[in-house]
């Protein structure tokens, strides 16, 4: 197992005893339409951590495959103007959330940012989440990602 995949195997155990199937895909998982290839699923069951900057701050924006995240929509919600919203850059994402973009898992950040959850998601028993690398996925279903990330299930697709 990929080092990055084996760490967030590790830290979803010590912080929330929770044990995650990593899968992984040597022909890589990066896109949502490449991980929903890889492991037989539809486009949308595939949960995307997009890391986005709100007025400054970062937060994680956990979105279906088969959605975009509405700038306009994470401004209404944090109440700031649409040009405060941007995705997050590589250095940033890294630094605070500890994750490299593409691999960027819905929980176990290294720091406590905010955690919105396309409501779209939970309309699966199933659905796949980064697992710390482009390459690899794990299953778990939808309640159990917003249990274990706090997060707040909106609607946020375009």
């Amino acid at each position: 197992m990929h080092p990055s995949a084996e760490t967030l195997a590790e830290r979803a155990r010590e912080q929330y005893g929770v044990e995650i199937d990593v899968h992984e895909f040597p022909e890589g998982t990066k896109t949502a339409a490449d991980a929903a290839a890889a492991v037989g699923c539809e486009q949308a069951q595939i949960a995307s951590s997009i890391v986005m900057t709100v007025d400054g701050d970062v937060v994680v924006v956990v979105t279906s495959g088969a959605n975009r995240v509405s700038e306009a929509k994470l401004a209404a919600h944090f109440g700031v103007p649409e040009d405060a919203v941007s995705m997050a850059d590589a250095g940033r994402v890294k630094d605070q959330i500890g994750w490299s973009i593409g691999g960027v898992p819905p929980f176990c950040h290294d720091t406590q940012v905010p955690v919105l959850f396309d409501e779209t998601l939970t309309e699966f028993g199933t659905i796949w989440a980064a697992a710390g690398t482009p390459e690899a996925v794990f299953p778990i279903a939808p309640s159990r990602v917003r249990e274990l990330s706090a997060a707040t299930v909106l609607d946020i697709a375009e």
